[in-house]
């Protein structure tokens, strides 16, 4: 039997359905793709927090968990009990953060679970803990979301204002990694993108620049410099969010100082150390630096990413830098950008050659205002989905039934971002 829909998306769904008119197809892969998440991965907690597990682990990443939810803003806005699904998502995701903030993944419960015994200071609530910058923006930017988008604000409380200072002082912290990180990380007997070098530290970066490091990109997979770019831009715009949030909600002008100060810093160095004259394309930005001059020019499927800087909200889509760095990046220039006999697009070095990213092509079709083109996106979606209704992380360009992640929830709520951004729905950012 078919499990009953909150009547807030069936008016969803048939409205979709009217826009998208007689492709059936689509239809049913938007349905399935929608509900899936809601039905499969969410976990109402008996504190009133909200689990969201990412598919098929059993783990929640406060990345993952953000991007899934996404696409709910539109029904929270009508749906109290959506609204409260989301708000418990945001506690719990702080309440993490203060368990420790430099972990990605975690645990229902302080069971001991993990994806592998790691040499880092680990405890029972842990799954991972692989710091990465964007896993602190992620929950500081669906609060901010969650208030311009349903006027909720409980969600700011004594739990959120504290690990908001935590974020901050993480971030600090790593803009002089070498001397004050309390962070290292070591895997053994893994391949070498699945750990840190010098014992766990990371590749040297200059420090005192301005920029925050990551140990990590948004793929799990090490920095090769550790100035990520892509997640420096999105913790300038949280810190922007936060800096507002302080100012009209919290009412704590400390907070509010910290973090616009902060967010200018990383922006500054962004521009001074981020940005490269490329030969072809221009100015352009890197998606990896050291401060010291090393550079590493290419874009990777997950978010934040290069192609994303208009998505999260870091510069216009008409923004000539970006542009300059979009025509890199989904061309021949970058090293994951593959072309095949049944698709095109950018995928990763966390997944094999010649396989590209749902999570990506959703991603291209967001950051263009040309609605033409977000539709052969979507049939782009739509005819490599391996016959599955349903969309998965990385795909073959030859052959869209060779997938990995036959369950992938972010890469299904992306998919029905670009399909409710086509049909005219817009995540409010103000």
């Amino acid at each position: 039997m078919k499990k009953q829909l909150p009547q807030s998306m069936e008016n969803l769904l048939k409205d979709v359905y009217e826009k998208l008119g007689n492709d059936d197809k689509l239809k049913t892969m938007f349905e399935n793709c929608y509900t899936n998440t809601l039905d499969t991965t969410v976990k109402k907690m008996d504190d009133g927090t909200t689990y969201v597990i990412t598919g098929d682990i059993p783990a929640m990443w406060l990345r993952d968990s953000v991007c899934q939810l996404r696409p709910y803003y539109f029904l929270a806005e009508k749906d109290e009990e959506i609204a409260n699904l989301i708000e418990g998502l945001v506690k719990r995701q702080m309440k993490y953060i203060l368990l420790d903030p430099y972990a990605n993944a975690f645990n229902e419960a302080d069971n001991g679970s993990c994806w592998e015994k790691d040499i880092t200071e680990m405890s029972g609530w842990i799954w991972e803990r692989k710091y990465e910058i964007d896993s602190l923006c992620f929950p500081l930017q669906m609060s901010y979301l969650l208030w311009k988008n349903t006027g909720k604000t409980s969600h700011f409380d004594d739990t959120f204002k504290e690990a908001a200072y935590k974020i901050i002082e993480v971030w600090k912290t790593e803009q002089n990694h070498e001397e004050n990180s309390p962070y290292s990380f070591v895997r053994k007997d893994c391949y070498y993108t699945d750990t840190l070098s010098r014992d766990g530290k990371g590749a040297l970066v200059k420090s005192n620049i301005g920029l925050t490091w990551s140990g990590f990109r948004p793929s799990d997979d090490a920095c090769q410099y550790g100035y990520l770019i892509p997640s420096n831009m999105f913790a300038v715009v949280v810190l922007k969010y936060l800096n507002e949030i302080a100012l009209e909600i919290l009412k704590d002008e400390k907070l509010a100082e910290e973090s616009i100060n902060l967010a200018k810093e990383i922006e500054d160095a962004i521009e001074t150390y981020g940005v490269i004259e490329h030969y072809k394309y221009g100015r352009m930005y890197a998606y990896e630096v050291d401060g010291f001059g090393q550079y590493n020019l290419m874009d990777d499927a997950n978010l934040p990413s290069l192609l994303s800087i208009p998505y999260i909200g870091y510069r216009d889509e008409n923004d000539q830098t970006y542009k300059n760095t979009r025509d890199f990046i989904l061309g021949n220039g970058n090293p994951y950008y593959y072309e095949g006999e049944k698709a095109k697009g950018i995928g990763s070095p966390h997944t094999p050659i010649n396989y590209i990213w749902h999570i990506s092509l959703a991603m291209q079709g967001l950051t263009s205002s040309d609605k033409e083109y977000k539709k052969q996106i979507i049939d782009l979606m739509k005819a490599t989905d391996g016959n599955t209704n349903l969309m998965h992380e990385g795909f073959n360009v030859n052959n869209p039934e060779e997938f990995t992640r036959e369950w992938f929830s972010w890469a299904n709520a992306m998919f029905c971002e670009l399909v409710l951004d086509y049909c005219g729905y817009t995540v409010k950012r103000k």
